[in-house]
């Protein structure tokens, strides 16, 4: 495995991890109240992936990209069924970046990332109520190995 490509994969990760915290703050505001909890306990996941993320790439050498300022959400969230699907789709965006960083890596961080991988394909199924065949892959299939029509990216800011 190469440091370079561990590294990167790993950097992708942690971007697609601070998106997915900024993600769940939009679903916690929107959701209703019979899955606030789930919201909640996918939003402490995904911080505790965020932290973890960022003491690999330090232990790397490299410098943690930063969480972007704010972020363009794929559609509206103006009530709880749209913040269900957002969810589901941080979620999918997530297994594909893991998808990413299992090829990327091996031994224990490899380890982690297929762990990675398989609680957000988890929550995902959980989010939309069924499952795709190959999680973190699908929406590659359709997209492209750089891009997924789920994921939250940082906002342009105003010129």
């Amino acid at each position: 495995m190469s440091e370079k490509r561990e590294l990167e994969a790993l950097q992708k990760a942690l971007a697609a991890e601070h998106a997915a915290v900024y993600g769940y703050g939009v679903v916690g505001g929107r959701i209703r109240e019979e899955r606030r909890a789930e919201a909640m306990s996918a939003y402490d996941a995904h911080r505790a992936r965020r932290d973890a993320l960022a003491r690999a790439v330090r232990d790397l050498g490299g410098t943690p990209v930063a969480a972007a300022a704010a972020y363009a959400l794929p559609f509206p969230v103006p009530d709880s069924a749209a913040a269900v699907r957002l969810a589901a789709a941080l979620e999918d965006r997530v297994a594909g970046v893991y998808s990413d960083v299992v090829r990327a890596t091996g031994g224990g961080r490899r380890s982690t990332a297929a762990g990675a991988l398989r609680e957000a394909a988890v929550r995902a199924v959980r989010w939309r109520g069924e499952s795709v065949a190959f999680p973190g892959l699908a929406e590659r299939t359709a997209t492209g190995a750089s891009s997924s029509p789920a994921s939250v990216s940082p906002a342009n800011p105003p010129a």
